[in-house]
């Protein structure tokens, strides 16, 4: 099928002539291999000043120096927040410090759903004969990151309460005002079979299990985990409560060797950074004793890096 024809483009081997603007001054050529500024060139390139060259190279030496002192404190970072480190740094980590994870910006709204007027409160009933301990790690751990307005109560049909459980939350005799916190936390000492929490007491049913409101809890902090590690996660969360803490012994050994198996690759049960499944397990292992059992080297020392960190060490004071 005939086509119609187009004009060519260049005219056989001939250079392509561009006309350039005359309204702007000419620049001079950067290829060339000499020097010398383009004729009639209309802006002539001064001499670098020698004080700009001296402010330059003691710029360059500047950004040199917090390259390495920020790689020096990278190094000691690691050395305190990984469990090869033999330091002791509950009396180091302040209550404004973040714990070893890292964290991101979480509108606490988006999950909790927003109520203009109210404070948001999470609500846990516990039972005093078992002490949700990873709950109150990771009440600490909120505190760390949040203005968290905290309050400990006894249920009517409890008779006596241990004196270190009701002050678990510490001395809460400083008070801001109610609509200064970001998020409130009480905690109820019921007689109840299994952990309960709610935040919204009207239109929602309590989520039960402390390892389920763990895993709530500690989405809180926004951290974020890929596919593979959140599946990891889950099932070390459930190891913890059906296979460690109600398991036969058989059951128990097994977990021991699973978790010296993953902490031998890693410094804590999922990569490199705290999860809910470290704080479930740890707390699990207080709990049923594990503490006081023959527990491999790995999970020796997974242990003690746990207990340098305050938010556990404070939990560990209250089975004392």
């Amino acid at each position: 099928m005939p086509m119609y024809q187009v004009k060519p483009y260049h005219e056989g081997s001939a250079s392509l002539r561009v006309e350039l603007p005359t309204c702007m001054y000419r620049l001079p050529n950067v290829h060339a291999r000499t020097g010398s500024p383009a004729p009639d060139s209309g802006h002539v390139q001064e001499e670098s000043d020698p004080s700009l060259q001296a402010l330059e190279s003691r710029q360059d030496d500047i950004l040199k120096r917090l390259y390495e002192l920020k790689a020096a404190v990278d190094g000691l970072s690691k050395m305190i927040q990984t469990p090869d480190a033999d330091v002791d740094v509950t009396n180091i980590i302040q209550a404004d410090e973040p714990a070893a994870f890292s964290t991101s910006a979480l509108d606490l709204n988006s999950v909790l759903g927003k109520d203009y007027g109210a404070l948001k409160d999470i609500v846990i009933n516990a039972n005093p004969a078992s002490p949700p301990l990873s709950l109150l790690v990771l009440h600490r751990l909120l505190c760390d990151h949040y203005r968290v307005l905290s309050t400990v109560h006894t249920h009517s049909a409890v008779k006596s309460v241990p004196e270190n459980l009701l002050k678990c939350f510490g001395d809460q005799t400083k008070k801001q005002p109610r609509h200064e916190y970001q998020l409130g936390f009480t905690l109820i000492w019921k007689n109840v079979p299994k952990t309960q929490m709610k935040f919204s007491v009207q239109t929602m049913c309590p989520i039960e299990g402390e390892g389920n409101i763990a895993r709530f809890l500690f989405s809180l902090f926004g951290q974020k985990q890929n596919a593979v590690n959140l599946t990891l996660i889950d099932s070390w969360v459930d190891i913890a409560v059906f296979q460690l803490k109600e398991g036969s012994s058989k059951e128990k050994a097994a977990v021991f060797r699973s978790m010296n198996s993953a902490l031998g690759k890693s410094p804590w049960l999922v990569g490199n950074e705290l999860t809910v499944a470290d704080v479930v397990l740890w707390s699990v292992l207080q709990q049923t004793g594990g503490g006081s059992m023959t527990v491999p080297a790995n999970v020796q020392k997974w242990m003690r890096a746990c207990e340098n960190l305050a938010p556990f060490n404070t939990a560990l004071k209250l089975l004392q």
